[in-house]
C-alpha cells in the first residue's frame, strides 16, 4: 500500500489522524499553540541524545520495554527513543508524560521501580528526581529545574518530543505544514515572512537568512541549489548533532522550503562523516520524506520538485566556510574562493546557490506555522529569535540550552549553568569555538546577541561556549585554540598559513619561560594584521583568542615573560615543585611513586627534590600524604 500523501489536505488529515500519537508528549501549552487536543494514554520518552546514549540509554529503553511487557502495559505505555533533551550533566534523564515528571542519573537497573511504582501505582520515584541544590527539594518537572528555566525551544522544540526514526512523529506535530504554507502563500511572501522574522544565520557570521534568500531567488540563472551545512566542526559543538539525529525532518522540510522560494530542485546536506548517528536519521528521514511524497517529484500534487542528498565531509575545520565546503563538494579541495561573488549569485557549481546550516533550517518551519511577529517576539532588536549553545568546561550544568537573544552570560552560566565546577572562582567564558574569544568576570552581564558578544571582543560563531575557572592559564588556553587553528587552516593565504604559525609560536615561548616583552607587543600586531587580510573566515578570526586574552589577561602575559610565573600554575615549565620541610614525615611515597628519581631523603626525616631532575609531572603532590609538597 502506497504512503504516498497526495495533496495538502491528506497532509492535513493525516495529521489530524496521527495528532493523539505525540499529543500526551507536549505540555498543555504547547498543545494548545500548535491546536493539538489532549490524549489519554502515557509515554515515555527516552534522551537520545550523544551524552545519554554514551551512559546506556538505549539499554534503559529496553529494560522499561521489558518491564511493561511484564505489567501487561506494553501496549497502553509507549517508551520513545527520542532525541536529546540538553541536560547532558544529569543524563541518562528521561520524562514521564502526559504528568511531565522528569527522572535523572537513570539506571536500567531502575526501570522495574519506574513501571512498579509510578506508572502502575501512580508514585513517584523521588530519588530518581533533580534535587534543588538550595532547598534540596525534589523537582518533580521541567520547569521546577533551573537548568531549564530561562530556555525557550524553538530550533530543539522537536528535540526530546519525536522518535526521529518514523516521519509520522513529526508529521503529527504539524510537520510540513510550514511547506505547505510556503506553497499557498508563494515565494516573495515566503522570503518576507522570513525578512521580517529577524532570522539570522546561526552558523557564526549572522547575515540576514530572507535577504540571502532573496538576492539568491533575484538571479535567473538556472539550476539554482539549496545547501545545508552541518560539517560543525568546532571542538566541544553538538547543536546541529543533536537537531539532525533528533529532528531532521525540521531540517528536510526548511530546505524545501528555501527551494521553493528561491526556484531550486536539489538540496545537499554536506554533514561530516564523524556524525554517524547524525548520518543515519538523515538517510532514514530522506527515505521516508519520498515515500510519503514530501521530497521527490510533484510535492503533494503541486508540481514542485525537491531532491536532497548528503555529501559525507571529512572533517577539516575549513569546509565549514561556506566557499570551502562548496568546493569540497564539487571534489575539490577544501579551500575558500574569493568574495565576491558570493553564492547567492555563484555558489555550488557556478550556480545561485542558498547556503545555511543546520540550527537556521530548523528555525524556519516554526516561523512559517507560527509568524514572524511570534519569532521577532523574542530576542533584542538587531538579533531576534533564540539561540542553542553547548555549553561545556569548567561548569556544573554540562548541556545543550536554547535561550533568548539578550539573555546575559551570568544567567546562563550561574543559573542555567549551576555555576563552577568543585566551588572554585569564575575565570572566563570562551564563545564561538576556537576562533572565538575570552571574556572576563566584568563581562558576565554581556546579552548574548550578534552585535554585544563583537563589541566585547568575542563572536557568536555557531555556538560553542566553554567556561573557565581559576585554574585555566589563559595564555596557555590563547595557545590551545590557536594550535587548533594552525593544524586546521588550509594554506591557501599567507596570514592564515605562516601567521598563525609565527602566533603559536610566540605563545609557546611565553608558556615555556623564554618569551620576551617584545613578543606580547608582536602577539597584538601580528594578530590584527592576520585578522585584517586573511582570505576567510577562519583566519580572520583565529587570532581571537590572542587578542582577546591580551585586551582581558595582560597580567598573565606579563607575569609569564617578566616574572617566568604562570599565576594559574598551569604552565608546566614554569612551575617549581618543593618539600615543606616540617609537613614532611618522611613516609617516602613521594620518592618511591617519582618516575624521574628526583626525590632524595630517608624514613622518617624530610625529602627534598632536585629541580634539575624533576620533569614537574605532579605524581608526588598527587599521592603525598601529608600535603607536604607544594608547586609555585
Amino acid at each position: 500500500m502506497s504512503k504516498r500523501i497526495g495533496s495538502p489536505e491528506e497532509l492535513r488529515e493525516l495529521q489530524v489522524k496521527l495528532a493523539p500519537r505525540t499529543a500526551l508528549r507536549l505540555s498543555p501549552a504547547e498543545r494548545e499553540a500548535l491546536g493539538i487536543p489532549a490524549a489519554e494514554k502515557m509515554n515515555i520518552l527516552v534522551c537520545g541524545g550523544p551524552a545519554c546514549k554514551s551512559t546506556d540509554s538505549d539499554h534503559i529503553i529496553t529494560q522499561l520495554r521489558v518491564e511493561l511487557q511484564k505489567a501487561g502495559l506494553a501496549e497502553e505505555v509507549k517508551v520513545v527513543p527520542a532525541g536529546c533533551m540538553g541536560y547532558c550533566a544529569q543524563g541518562p534523564v528521561l520524562k514521564v508524560q502526559p504528568d511531565n515528571t522528569f527522572y535523572v542519573q537513570v539506571k536500567a537497573t531502575d526501570a522495574a521501580e519506574i513501571v512498579q511504582k509510578h506508572i502502575l501505582n501512580h508514585q513517584y520515584v523521588e530519588r530518581l528526581m533533580f534535587h534543588h541544590p538550595a532547598s534540596g527539594a525534589p523537582c518533580r518537572q521541567e520547569e521546577d529545574i533551573p537548568f531549564f528555566q530561562g530556555q525557550v525551544r524553538i530550533a530543539l522544540r522537536n528535540c526530546g518530543v519525536v522518535d526521529p526514526a518514523y516521519i509520522e512523529d513529526y508529521i503529527s506535530l504539524k510537520g510540513y505544514q510550514g511547506l505547505v504554507k510556503a506553497m499557498e502563500i508563494g515565494p516573495d511572501a515566503t522570503v518576507a515572512m522570513i525578512k521580517q522574522a529577524g532570522l539570522r544565520g546561526r552558523g557564526g557570521a549572522g547575515f540576514p537568512t530572507g535577504t540571502k534568500w532573496e538576492f539568491t531567488q533575484s538571479y535567473t540563472a538556472t539550476p539554482k541549489y539549496v545547501v545545508c551545512n552541518a560539517d560543525e566542526g568546532d571542538p566541544g559543538a553538538f547543536m546541529d548533532r543533536c537537531i539532525m539525529e533528533g529532528d531532521p525532518h525540521s531540517v528536510l522540510e526548511a530546505m524545501a522550503i528555501a527551494g521553493h522560494s528561491i526556484g531550486a530542485a536539489e538540496g545537499v546536506i554536506y554533514v561530516r562523516a564523524e556524525y554517524p548517528l547524525a548520518v543515519q536519521s538523515l538517510q532514514t528521514a530522506i527515505k521516508q520524506a519520498e515515500e510519503f511524497g514530501l521530497l521527490g517529484e510533484n510535492i503533494l500534487g503541486t508540481g514542485f520538485n525537491f531532491s536532497i542528498r548528503l555529501n559525507l565531509g571529512a572533517g577539516a575545520f575549513v569546509c565549514g566556510e561556506e566557499t570551502a565546503l562548496l568546493s569540497s563538494i564539487e571534489g575539490n579541495r577544501g579551500e575558500p574562493r574569493v568574495r565576491p561573488p558570493y553564492p547567492a549569485e555563484k555558489g555550488l557549481w557556478g550556480q545561485p546557490t542558498v547556503l545555511n546550516n543546520v540550527e537556521t533550517y530548523a528555525n524556519v518551519p516554526a516561523i512559517m506555522l507560527r509568524g514572524a511577529a511570534w519569532f521577532s517576539s523574542y530576542g533584542t532588536a538587531g538579533s531576534k529569535g533564540t539561540k542553542v549553545f553547548a555549553l561545556a568546561g569548567k561548569i556544573n550544568n554540562i548541556g545543550l540550552i536554547e535561550v533568548p537573544m539578550g539573555t546575559t552570560l551570568d544567567h546562563i552560566i550561574n543559573h542555567i549553568g549551576g555555576g563552577i565546577q568543585n566551588n572554585r572562582a569564575f575565570k572566563a567564558v570562551q564563545t564561538g569555538g576556537p576562533s572565538g574569544g575570552c571574556m572576563p568576570t566584568a563581562l558576565l552581564q554581556t546579552e548574548v546577541d550578534y552585535e554585544s558578544l563583537t563589541q566585547a571582543g568575542s563572536m557568536m560563531g555557531s555556538g560553542g561556549m566553554i567556561v573557565l575557572d581559576e585554574d585555566d592559564c589563559m595564555v596557555n588556553i590563547a595557545k590551545y585554540f590557536l594550535e587548533f587553528t594552525v593544524d586546521e587552516s588550509c594554506g591557501r593565504c599567507t596570514p592564515c598559513r605562516i601567521g598563525t604559525k609565527r602566533l603559536y609560536e610566540m605563545l609557546e615561548r611565553i608558556t615555556t619561560g623564554k618569551g620576551t616583552n617584545k613578543d606580547i607587543v608582536d602577539l597584538q600586531e601580528l594578530g590584527d594584521i592576520i585578522r585584517d587580510c586573511s582570505l576567510c573566515g577562519l583566519g580572520q578570526t583565529a587570532p581571537n583568542p590572542v587578542i582577546s586574552t591580551l585586551r582581558y589577561f595582560k597580567d598573565e602575559y606579563i607575569a609569564h615573560v617578566e616574572e617566568h610565573r604562570c599565576p594559574a600554575l598551569a604552565c608546566t615549565e614554569l612551575l617549581t615543585f618543593t618539600v615543606v620541610a616540617d609537613k614532611c614525615i618522611g613516609c617516602t611515597v613521594c620518592a618511591r611513586n617519582c618516575p624521574a628519581d628526583a626525590i632524595s631523603g630517608v624514613v622518617r626525616a624530610a625529602h627534598t627534590i632536585d629541580p634539575d631532575k624533576c620533569v614537574k609531572c605532579g605524581i608526588c603532590l598527587d599521592k603525598c600524604p601529608t600535603k607536604a609538597i607544594i608547586r609555585y
